[in-house]
């Protein structure tokens, strides 16, 4: 048996939470880090679900419920993931963030808990959104695909670091690597259309000096922070 939660139930749970969901490389991360800092607010930052001591457990997630946020532990190896196509990496993006929904929903409850208010990088969908949250408690980010796929290696973590030493391991790397840029390029026919999601959108279009407090400020602005 599945069992379902009522959207107005999570809603009044989550009402301290404001979400901020959209395009790779448009400045979620940097606005839900100042934010959080600027207003003393709960961060929960990119993946926060399946990244803090006090969260889900990985080890608790079901091959048969969440096979997609399952899949690097029955992959062949790192090679077979690179090497998808576009189409079927966006398949299994899009099976992970409807997995991630449960799991975000109730992390999000948990850390509201205390009465603080929560900022998140979130991977709930619009949809989703708009019957557990309000215009108000939402905004969209929304930049260029193709500077995501060109300066997705400029920065400096890990995660970043580790994929690139899996794809130079790969038996044809130049072509792996072009495979990789490809997937932020690719036009699912049901994508989300970040554009019209009709929430509050922020575009970025200024990738080269630095607009992250007047950013800041349309943004707090919005959420009623300042």
């Amino acid at each position: 048996m599945k069992i379902s939660i009522s959207d107005n139930i999570i809603k009044h749970y989550v009402k301290n939470v404001y979400f901020i969901n959209g395009h790779s490389y448009a400045g979620k991360s940097t606005m839900v880090k100042m934010l959080a800092e600027r207003y003393d607010m709960v961060f929960c930052g990119e993946n926060y679900q399946s990244g803090m001591p006090d969260s889900f457990p990985s080890n608790e997630l079901s091959r048969w419920k969440q096979s997609a946020l399952c899949y690097f532990e029955t992959m062949s190896g790192w090679e077979e993931w690179l090497n998808l196509s576009p189409e079927e990496h966006w398949m299994w993006i899009h099976a992970c963030t409807q997995e991630c929904i449960e799991v975000e929903i109730a992390e999000l409850i948990k850390r509201a808990a205390a009465g603080k208010k929560v900022i998140v990088d979130t991977n709930i969908t619009p949809d989703v959104l708009r019957v557990i949250s309000d215009y108000r408690h939402v905004a969209i980010m929304v930049g260029n695909p193709e500077i995501a796929a060109q300066r997705f290696f400029d920065r400096e973590d890990p995660d970043k670091k580790f994929m690139m030493e899996q794809i130079k391991l790969c038996k044809k790397p130049e072509d792996t690597l072009a495979n990789f840029n490809a997937w932020s390029k690719y036009k699912p026919p049901l994508d989300t259309d970040w554009e019209h999601t009709g929430f509050f959108t922020y575009r970025r279009t200024d990738y080269e000096n630095d607009t992250r407090e007047e950013v800041l400020g349309i943004f707090a602005a919005h959420f009623g922070l300042a």
